[in-house]
């Protein structure tokens, strides 16, 4: 999406539509005011109060995501004036920002406007003009998102094609721009490939476009191929993909922009189909398991990011990635596989494949001596019956690490809850014939899934993020349409730029 800034005064910046912001300041005695933004205000100016007396007539409070559209009807360059409202002043943050910004490109985007212009002036002490920026293009950025390569142009339509950035000083914040949009597409990338049917994003397919987006952004890339998995012991993602006519695919990508180090790890479960296995899912929703490759789209849209902003540390992103099909051939419940570290694991139900062909990947990691190692994954149901889908389940192993993903998170506008990893944990997982049991059943899943993959991280920093539950929606919402979220990419990215600094 083409994105450029301009300096002009709001009243002469031609296009479709000119989103601007207003704010709810409280009065005493239950009574409020409307605060307009410097740009609202001037756009005010220009039609004649218009926008004052909306206001007074109570049609529009500032209340957080209110909308308010206008067409200006040839008194001022654009065409409608959309007024989006922030909340209480008093709560204003970087997020709120992001979050209005993509409430209201949403809202452009399905009244099919196609140049949008976003006015960006609103500063307190918690929010720096740069910070502001950056948030409004990566919220007007992800709102505008839409996925429809598969409808007849009629229904796809062209949608917004344009963004202008509305500044007094375009110098200083161009930036903040472009690092808004890096991480805008980023997240946009992901949500692309989760939203992809699985009879065209398969394994191969995975791995075609992460060796494509690693050239485009010089990244060094490396597939790994069935007879190099042999020969590395990867146990549980050769089993698992045996039931499946589509070869596995073991990706590698390295960033490297620090010094000789070896670096951090981020490791993306990649089942770009999950039926289940032999353990075969029930038929009602079956066709949302395409999503179960969200961890290692989550990790490739932060690598690509990664590579746009240049941090001064080295990354490596491995993504194991295979179908699980029940057939003749497929893996079976009371099987015993030998992971890549050497480690057994008794097989209870093959529908808990994630954290098979995880542990080969972490393993792996350790192998190469990279840490810390931070794996994403829709690996539980569970925690979608824990945090359900607001917040992404953090388990680690370190108490440092967990707060630097926190305030990562933070600053990217994703929630995470920290879960536990005690040892009574490991009894559940014990087994009389292996050193592991797969499954433990439903009491505490997601814990015990994240225990059995802190058997293959060694003395490794490691986190663990279960995005079952936030990695994708399944209704149409004021801020998104139905499908991928892209969580993880910015958190992933805003984590390798503060261990970089």
């Amino acid at each position: 999406m083409n994105i450029q800034i301009t300096t002009q005064a709001v009243q002469n910046v031609e296009c479709d539509a000119l989103i601007v912001v207003a704010a709810r300041r409280a009065l005493g005695k239950g009574e409020h005011e409307v605060l307009f933004s410097s740009p609202a205000m001037d756009l005010d100016n220009a039609l004649d109060g218009v926008l004052s007396n909306v206001c007074a007539d109570g049609e529009f409070k500032g209340n957080l995501g209110e909308l308010l559209t206008l067409h200006t009807m040839g008194r001022i360059a654009p065409k409608r004036v959309i007024v989006v409202g922030l909340g209480t002043e008093q709560k204003i943050r970087t997020q709120t920002l992001r979050f209005v910004s993509q409430i209201a490109a949403h809202h452009a985007q399905n009244i099919g406007v196609h140049q949008v212009a976003l006015a960006v002036d609103w500063g307190n002490e918690h929010i720096s003009v740069v910070e502001a920026v950056q948030a409004q293009v990566e919220g007007a950025m992800l709102g505008a998102y839409t996925f429809r390569q598969y409808q007849h142009a009629e229904r796809n339509g062209t949608g917004i094609t344009q963004f202008l950035l509305v500044v007094e000083q375009a110098d200083e914040l161009e930036q903040a721009m472009r690092r808004g949009q890096a991480l805008a597409e980023a997240t946009n990338f992901a949500r692309d490939l989760v939203n992809e049917p699985p009879n065209v994003l398969t394994p191969r397919e995975l791995a075609h476009r992460a060796s494509t987006m690693a050239k485009q952004f010089a990244l060094e890339c490396e597939i790994l191929d069935k007879p190099k998995m042999e020969e590395l012991g990867m146990g549980g993602l050769l089993a698992v993909t045996q039931g499946s006519a589509e070869p596995p695919q073991f990706i590698i990508l390295r960033y490297r922009g620090g010094d000789s180090e070896k670096g951090m790890a981020l490791v993306g479960k990649g089942i770009t189909f999950d039926t289940g296995g032999i353990s075969i899912k029930p038929a009602d929703h079956m066709e949302e398991m395409k999503g179960d490759m969200a961890g290692a789209a989550a990790v490739l849209g932060a690598m690509q990011a990664i590579a746009t902003l240049r941090p001064a540390i080295n990354v490596t992103a491995l993504i194991p990635t295979c179908e699980n099909m029940p057939s003749g051939t497929a893996y079976r419940p009371g099987d015993i596989l030998r992971i890549m570290n050497g480690k057994t694991i008794e097989i209870v139900n093959t529908d808990a494949e994630g954290r098979l062909i995880l542990a080969d990947a972490l393993s792996y990691a350790v192998k190469q001596g990279l840490s810390p190692i931070i794996d994403l994954a829709t690996l539980t149901g569970g925690i979608v019956v824990a945090l359900g889908h607001t917040m992404t389940g953090l388990f680690c192993n370190s108490e440092q690490l967990t707060k630097e993903i926190l305030t990562a998170g933070e600053a990217a506008g994703e929630k995470f809850w920290s879960m536990p990893l005690d040892e009574e944990y490991s009894e559940m997982i014990k087994s009389d014939i292996a050193d592991i049991k797969q499954s433990a059943g439903r009491v505490a899943s997601s814990v015990t899934a994240a225990k059995i993959l802190q058997h293959f991280v060694g003395n490794a920093r490691w986190a663990h993020l279960d995005i079952a539950g936030t990695s994708y929606v399944d209704s149409k919402r004021p801020y998104q349409e139905k499908g991928a979220t892209g969580v993880g990419v910015r958190t992933l990215v805003e984590l390798a730029v503060q261990r970089a600094s």
